[in-house]
């Protein structure tokens, strides 16, 4: 038997590697998206995913259509009204100095931005739509995620016709900045504001969009992406010494940028169910060889930078699901990979510091290497039977 204290840091690494399975996807954001065509009205819609309504939504599957031909229409019914209760428990929507106001949302069933469901492996959202006038005297606009929320609330507002180039993204208990509405409302029945988004305070609007998608970044990957977490600790695990690792981690974010940012721009996309298992496999994979191999060798810098593409592509999800403005899609872009690149650095720090008392490589590797890969292939092995069960 090992000492106590090197059985307590060999659990330490097994618990970070078995920390809670129901982190293996991220519960969706709900985008709120308000548009002022400047004619003193106001369009708001909200967007729910429907699985945040399961008991498991972080490893639920999304809702294709097939399965929302299948549902009566009772059935789509009380979808709607769990929408409804869900946006009400986690968003306060505050006009200014009125106060609260409780958006009466319609909801229907459409793809993500309120696009039509065209192909049977479009993902069904539930949309809701609230259009209201802007009444003489209001001066802002802006939302609360309340302290109950388990979801991230993203805020973004379309005038004019032009999207407006900050964006916030919403933690429990945070709340949006505010849109000014003094030059939106209508001065008179029929009357139109002129003018377009004022270019004052640009520089700001982007870096605090920046900042908002460099936490959402993190976020994406610590704590709840823990699928790319195993990948991550698959590669420190064969080898700490800085040159093997260095190269690994600068090899995976160089590829992981490039579809994050092809798959952002739209010029590439790829179904969910078949990138979500080939992750999932990704990380047997590199597990499985941690074991085989004993020793890093240039032939895993191939194989990290071909995972590495299909990670980007799991990365995108979070970002074109929300269809970023041109305005924001660079702020936002590079801000969300920064943020997954911090996340991936705190996971590897975390994993440096729990085996750092460990210095003899032949001990490392029976008493680490090999229990911590097996651990790691054994779940990515079940997540890849899971997600290949529940898109067929």
């Amino acid at each position: 038997m090992f000492p106590r204290s090197k059985q307590a840091a060999i659990f330490a690494v097994l618990a970070l590697v078995f920390a809670s399975v129901a982190w293996a996807h991220p519960i969706p954001d709900i985008p709120v998206r308000t548009f002022f065509p400047g004619d003193g009205t106001a369009r708001v819609t909200v967007e729910v995913d429907p699985r945040c309504f399961d008991d498991a939504p972080e490893i639920a599957p999304s809702m294709l259509p097939p399965a929302l031909a299948a549902r009566s229409a009772e059935e789509k019914a009380e979808l709607e009204k769990k929408a409804a209760d869900l946006v009400r428990r986690c968003i306060e929507f505050t006009l200014e100095p009125v106060g609260n106001v409780q958006p009466d949302f319609k909801f229907t069933f459409t793809g993500h931005g309120g696009a039509p469901l065209a192909g049977p492996e479009d993902v069904v959202v539930l949309t809701g739509e609230w259009r209201t006038t802007l009444a003489a005297g209001l001066t802002g606009w802006h939302i609360r995620s309340t302290k109950e929320s388990k979801l991230s609330v993203v805020f973004q507002n379309i005038i004019r016709g032009t999207a407006h180039p900050r964006i916030n993204v919403l933690f429990p208990d945070e709340k949006s900045f505010t849109l000014d509405l003094t030059e939106l409302r209508a001065t008179a029945p029929g009357a139109k504001t002129e003018g377009s988004i004022s270019p004052t305070g640009a520089a700001a609007d982007g870096w605090s969009t920046f900042y908002s998608y460099l936490r959402q970044g993190f976020v994406h990957v610590v704590p709840l992406g823990l699928d790319h977490i195993l990948f991550v600790l698959g590669l420190f695990l064969l080898s700490r010494t800085w040159k093997p690792l260095l190269s690994q981690v600068t090899t995976f974010t160089l590829a992981h940028s490039v579809t994050l940012a092809l798959a952002t721009l739209g010029f590439v996309k790829v179904s969910p169910s078949i990138i979500e298992p080939v992750i999932a496999a990704s990380i047997v994979f590199v597990a499985v060889e941690n074991i085989v191999r004993p020793r890093y060798t240039h032939w895993r810098l191939l194989v990290v930078f071909i995972f590495g593409l299909i990670h980007g592509l799991g990365f995108a999800g979070a970002l074109s699901d929300l269809d970023l403005p041109k305005s924001s899609l660079a702020a936002g872009l590079v801000g969300f990979n920064v943020g997954v690149e911090g996340g991936q650095l705190a996971v590897i720090s975390v994993a440096f510091l729990a085996t750092a008392w460990l210095r003899d490589a032949a001990r490392y590797r029976r008493w680490i290497v090999i229990p911590g890969s097996a651990a790691i292939a054994l779940l990515g092995v079940w997540w890849t039977v899971q997600r290949v069960t529940s898109s067929s």
